[in-house]
């Protein structure tokens, strides 16, 4: 991999002198859905596939973005020191709009570079794939201007990057897993304080399979943030007779006690949802902890039910895979992850039951859908990083 980007570097930028490799996964939430904008836990883990770049400063004192991934656009330069948002730069807004938040955060940007990128991510799937690029950039600017910002101050100028520059609501999650990530360990993060541990995911005699269901969908033209105003609405409304700063504050019990002050019934299932998928991931990670992977397999199952029927995010693809799953031998959970409305589902699967599980999920969704999905089988990987010789 690292011969082939650097070659396709010297072909696009003239040499690979003083160029350097970087990494930053995919990444992959095993329960915990729609609750980091809620205040709520989540469980994600970093995916050994991401984005990788090749990148060095220059003289010009131009942002050289070039993309294997959509080579057709060419190289795309911008001035070092003007990072405005167009939409006819299609994927360089996620880098730019890192370097522009970087120096909104006072770190200054003191000259250009040429960055090829290469990612193999499935774009649009809900692996995060923006996140990712975001974080690989993030990594590059911190290492070649010497910035003092640790991988938590990292994701939060990934994430502001996506919510200010990009206009996408997006809540600490991915950039947090994605910078932070730990090999064979899932991140236990309360993002209502990003206080966290890592849980060590011992997985024995099975595998994650994550089923790619191509159905494309960007974030921005997702109905995420009508989801995430609709908490907020609920939130104020509960606010009135509760002291609360977020939904994620609430047990399943006190919800109860107070949904009544939520005027809208609609709001009430959107809540209800932030609510009770925030319980389930916390009894989820204590269940993986006493080694009670059955438990955290039916957790799972009940997430996606909840995500299907409250939250109403899944969409008849996700559900297609998340349903023909349930059925297959071998199965322990399996549930849609991600924002929903396409992209993918996690499961996890016994490892002499895969093979069949492919097969079979793959025969049912193309009948039913009539197009393919895809299917990786992953392992869970490092953070984000420079990567040495």
């Amino acid at each position: 991999m690292r011969e082939k980007l650097f070659q396709k570097f010297e072909e696009v930028f003239g040499d690979s002198k003083d160029a350097a490799l970087y990494f930053a996964p995919g990444r992959v939430n095993l329960i915990g859905e729609h609750t980091d904008y809620n205040g709520g836990h989540v469980f994600p883990c970093a995916l050994n596939i991401g984005t990788y770049a090749v990148a060095r400063k220059n003289k010009e004192n131009k942002m050289n973005l070039y993309s294997m991934n959509f080579a057709s656009m060419g190289v795309v330069s911008v001035p070092a020191s003007d990072f405005v948002y167009k939409k006819e730069d299609n994927w360089c807004n996620y880098p730019k709009g890192v370097m522009w938040a970087f120096q909104e955060e006072g770190y200054p940007v003191t000259s250009g570079l040429d960055i090829l990128y290469f990612g193999n991510i499935p774009n649009g799937s809900g692996l995060s794939s923006s996140a990712s690029i975001e974080v690989v950039t993030a990594v590059i600017l911190k290492d070649l201007f010497g910035f003092d910002a640790d991988m938590v101050k990292v994701s939060l100028i990934a994430q502001k990057a996506e919510n200010q520059f990009n206009g996408v609501n997006c809540g600490i999650m991915d950039q947090f897993a994605i910078a932070m990530g730990k090999k064979d360990h899932a991140i236990f993060l309360d993002t209502a304080d990003l206080s966290y541990t890592y849980a060590p995911i011992r997985l024995d005699h099975a595998k994650i399979v994550i089923a790619c269901s191509n159905k494309k969908r960007g974030l921005a033209d997702s109905k995420y943030n009508e989801r995430r105003s609709q908490c907020e609405t609920a939130l104020a409304e509960i606010q009135k007779v509760k002291d609360i700063k977020n939904l994620g504050e609430l047990t399943e019990e006190e919800f109860e006690e107070v949904k009544g002050a939520i005027s809208d019934p609609v709001n009430v299932r959107r809540a209800r949802h932030a609510v009770y998928e925030n319980q389930r991931t916390i009894r989820a990670v204590k269940a993986l902890q006493a080694g009670d992977i059955a438990l955290f397999g039916k957790l799972m199952n009940e997430s996606h039910v909840s995500l299907r029927d409250d939250y109403e995010v899944t969409g008849k693809e996700l559900d297609t895979l998340v349903e023909a799953a349930w059925e297959q031998k071998g199965v322990i959970g399996s549930r849609m992850t991600g924002a929903g409305f396409g992209g993918c589902t996690v499961s996890i699967v016994e490892d002499d039951s895969i093979d069949a599980f492919i097969e079979q999920v793959g025969k049912k969704y193309l009948a039913t859908i009539g197009y393919a999905a895809d299917f990786y089988v992953v392992e869970i990987g490092d953070g984000a990083h420079k990567v040495e010789e």
